[in-house]
């Protein structure tokens, strides 16, 4: 069946119009040129779709039954196009990201924000999962481009690191360790520890942390979000590492003088940092309205970590 989409469009308009001449004037072509797209459209279907008199033009139940469908389709394959076309510029989409939970948390939302001010034609969707998931999403081209703690085994994936998050100490200000500025890795000797479990991408270097700087410390909890750390850390059942950028910003707004019942957080040195990635598959270029928003992700993660430093004296 040999059916152009000018046949289609040219047919919609006499449809909506009811005239030839109008549908003309609505799709800039002449009343002949209609009248012959619409007559080859229904030599092409076998079917009448329009009754035709000197003055109107009805539909045929056909032409009726067309019409419901061709709108909608037509519908979509324009708003299709238009999405096409935003890929050159950069500014219409659609982008899926995956992220780690603490990163979905606490850095993602800004960075979704940022780009939705500057194009609010892009519309991105979060996938947040562990990092083993996030790179799985990565590798099955379920999302375009997933943002991971260092990561193990990748080689069939494109990395760019894009910051560097520190850990520090949380703890309730009554603590003892809570009088120091800073503390050593070794002051951790002894205590009891509430961490993240070891889907977190920070575990791992938590842990080697941890024995290369001899601290000794029970883990007594291992959980998966920094909200239940923290409320384990206020009932009194351990300190916390955790990477910085999970601090609520009212802790390093509060650190001169808070009070016994609020938590803390201290720098720990000497300093061990998690680095921060954008993942992408091997050999498979982003496309151009991904790449604005991997590099909008990149630009604004360093702009949220250089102002999110903790006092160190």
């Amino acid at each position: 069946m040999n059916i152009s989409l000018r046949q289609l469009r040219a047919y919609l308009a006499v449809a909506d119009t009811g005239s030839f001449s109008r549908a003309g004037a609505q799709v800039a072509l002449t009343q002949p040129a209609i009248s012959r797209h619409v007559t080859e459209l229904e030599q092409a279907l076998g079917l009448q779709l329009l009754h035709r008199t000197t003055r109107t033009v009805e539909l045929t139940e056909a032409g009726r039954l067309l019409c419901s469908h061709l709108r909608r389709v037509l519908e979509d394959l324009d708003a299709s196009l238009l999405e096409v076309q935003g890929l050159a510029s950069h500014q219409q989409g659609r982008v899926r990201v995956a992220s780690s939970p603490t990163l979905s948390a606490h850095l993602l939302p800004q960075c979704i924000a940022r780009c939705q001010r500057e194009a609010p034609a892009i519309h991105i969707k979060l996938l947040d999962r562990i990092q083993h998931d996030v790179l799985q999403s990565v590798r099955s081209a379920e999302v375009d481009f997933g943002v991971v703690i260092d990561p193990q085994d990748v080689q069939d994936l494109h990395t760019a690191t894009i910051s560097h998050d520190p850990f520090c100490l949380v703890c309730p200000a009554s603590h003892p360790l809570a009088g120091h500025q800073q503390l050593h890795w070794r002051d951790l000797h002894g205590q009891s520890l509430v961490l993240l479990d070891h889907a977190s991408g920070s575990r791992r270097l938590i842990d080697a942390a941890l024995q290369a700087h001899g601290a000794a410390a029970s883990v007594v909890q291992d959980v998966g979000h920094t909200a239940t750390i923290y409320s384990m850390v206020e009932a009194g059942l351990g300190l916390s590492v955790v990477p910085q950028l999970a601090v609520p910003s009212a802790w390093m707004q509060r650190q001169a003088q808070p009070t016994a019942s609020e938590l803390v957080a201290r720098p720990l040195v000497p300093l061990v940092e998690r680095s921060i990635m954008l993942v992408h598959r091997q050999h498979r270029a982003l496309s151009p309205v991904a790449q604005h928003v991997w590099d909008r992700v990149a630009a604004e993660a360093g702009r949220l970590m250089g102002s999110a430093a903790l006092p160190t004296t």
